[in-house]
C-alpha cells in the first residue's frame, strides 16, 4: 500500500510540474516544398541565415552531442544542444544563455500545408519562467519565434522567386 501511495504521489508531482510548463507555438505558411524549405533552414546552424537576432552560429561536437553557440547581434551568447533530428525537424534544449527560461525544450519543423507548393513552419517550445514572470518569459519567447518564422518565410519566398527567375 505504501508503494502505491508513493507512486501516486510521484505521479502527482510530475503532473503538477508538467502542468506549470509554459508552451509557445508559432506557425507560418511559406512557398515551396517541405524538402526545399528544410534545405534552407534545417541545418542546426542555419538559424544565422534566417533569424534576424542571430549574428553568428558555431556548431561544435562534444562526444556524441551536437551543440551550437549562437552569438546574438547584441553580443549575448546562447548555448544549445540538439536533442533529436528527423528528416524535416529538429529538437533542442537551451543549456546556457540570457533568456529568462529554464527546462527549455523546443522543436522546429517544416511540413506540407493544405495548399499545393506551400509548407507549414511550426516552432514550439515548453519551458518554465526563470527570473521573470510567466507572462514576460512567454512574451520574450513569442517574439523570438515570431521573428524566426517570419525570417524562414522570407528565405522561402526568396528561394521561390529565384527558382522562378524573378
Amino acid at each position: 500500500m505504501f508503494k502505491l501511495t508513493l507512486i501516486a504521489f510521484a505521479a502527482l508531482i510530475a503532473w503538477s510540474a508538467y502542468a506549470e510548463a509554459i508552451e509557445v507555438r508559432k506557425r507560418r505558411e511559406a512557398p515551396g516544398t517541405p524538402a526545399e524549405v528544410w534545405a534552407l533552414v534545417g541545418g542546426f546552424c542555419a538559424i544565422k541565415n534566417w533569424h534576424p537576432a542571430v549574428a553568428e552560429c558555431e556548431e561544435i561536437k562534444e562526444g556524441d552531442k551536437v551543440l551550437r553557440i549562437l552569438t546574438l547581434k547584441d553580443g549575448a551568447k546562447i548555448k544549445e544542444e540538439e536533442t533529436k533530428k528527423e528528416e524535416l525537424s529538429y529538437s533542442y534544449t537551451i543549456l546556457e544563455g540570457p533568456l529568462p527560461v529554464k527546462d527549455y525544450n523546443a522543436t522546429l519543423k517544416v511540413g506540407p500545408d493544405d495548399e499545393p507548393d506551400r509548407v507549414e513552419i511550426v516552432w514550439t517550445a515548453n519551458f518554465e519562467a526563470n527570473g521573470k514572470s510567466d507572462e514576460e518569459a512567454t512574451e520574450i519567447v513569442e517574439g523570438i519565434f515570431e521573428a524566426g518564422v517570419a525570417g524562414i518565410k522570407k528565405e522561402a519566398i526568396a528561394a521561390a522567386d529565384a527558382k522562378e527567375g524573378k
